[in-house]
């Protein structure tokens, strides 16, 4: 562990006493010179101080990954909702029908409103819960709200995964596809506000991070449709991939969220971010305590005004 006061670097932590002297140390040098004068590569202090950063990336490829493969796999959702006395094996990979003007495949109702309902069941949820953060945050225990958000994120595509092998009514799988969506777009919008909240409490580089992954998110699935697209699967298929694929990247993200507390880069700095918020609440009730007394004060004022002005009539 290795902390800097001023310009110099040094091994061994302080005392808890003393912490709030120190600095944690991000720098990448040529070396680290410690109390005993050892020397350190480089390399060694770039991996212990940047893992906090890879984890955060594997978070925000965690959030967005999921839905851009379900968004991905739109062709595969309209595919599930043909009607099964219509061949419709020339399906497009990309949703769109062939249509030849003799014996082309129209699209059916279902087909026709899943668009418009996948868009209005993942906005609306997404709203509405991006605005109940606020409330949530109170309430509910940032571990529970995290990890509890990407498990259940996880069990909705593992479902999904095992719905590809299964063959359902379309308007049942209509219907349990629009339920799926709107609660992994609650569960997302609550996800991706805790995240944030938790890189807050580091340096403002590690906002970075989960944008990057964020990015990679879109870049990944677009690379995976051509990759199906090219490979010449089937709608099913690479549907099974797309969800498969999905439930990896969301037990990757579970795990590296489960390790960021053990990790003494941002122990120090969530210790550090509680202590603040813990000194904040408590300068909130002195002030609110002050308020009443003046307010108090005031009242009893008023009471001694109004006695005199009855003892003079």
């Amino acid at each position: 562990m290795y902390w800097r006061e001023s310009r110099v670097i040094y091994k061994d932590a302080p005392s808890n006493e003393k912490l709030q002297r120190w600095e944690y140390s991000e720098q990448v040098g040529t070396v680290l010179v410690g109390q005993k004068g050892a020397a350190l590569t480089s390399l060694s202090s770039w991996i212990r101080f940047k893992i906090v950063w890879m984890i955060f990336f594997a978070l925000g490829l965690g959030t967005l990954l999921p839905w851009n493969f379900f968004m991905t796999a739109i062709g595969y959702f309209k595919y599930q909702l043909r009607d099964v006395n219509v061949t419709t094996d020339r399906l497009h990979l990309n949703g769109t029908d062939e249509v030849d003007g003799t014996d082309g495949v129209r699209e059916n109702y279902l087909q026709g409103k899943f668009g418009n309902m996948m868009t209005l069941c993942a906005m609306l949820p997404l709203l509405i819960f991006s605005c109940l953060n606020s409330i949530l945050l109170q309430r509910i225990p940032e571990v529970v709200r995290i990890s509890g958000c990407l498990a259940a994120i996880f069990i909705l595509f593992l479902l999904t995964s095992i719905l590809v092998k299964v063959s359902l009514e379309p308007i049942v799988f209509f219907s349990v596809t629009m339920l799926t969506i709107v609660l992994i777009n609650s569960f997302g919008a609550v996800l991706q506000g805790s995240i944030f909240g938790l890189a807050g409490l580091l340096p403002a580089s590690y906002t970075a991070p989960i944008m990057s992954g964020q990015g990679m998110a879109g870049t990944f699935a677009a690379f995976a449709m051509i990759c199906a697209i090219a490979s010449g699967s089937s709608q099913t298929d690479s549907a099974f991939g797309y969800f498969n694929t999905a439930c990896v990247v969301i037990l990757l993200a579970i795990l590296a969220y489960l390790a960021l507390p053990y990790l003494e880069f941002s122990q120090y700095y969530f210790n550090k971010g509680k202590s603040e918020w813990k000194k904040d609440k408590g300068k909130e009730k002195d002030r609110v305590c002050k308020m009443d007394l003046i307010k108090q004060a005031e009242d009893l004022k008023q009471k001694a005004k109004r006695a005199e002005c009855g003892q003079w009539k």
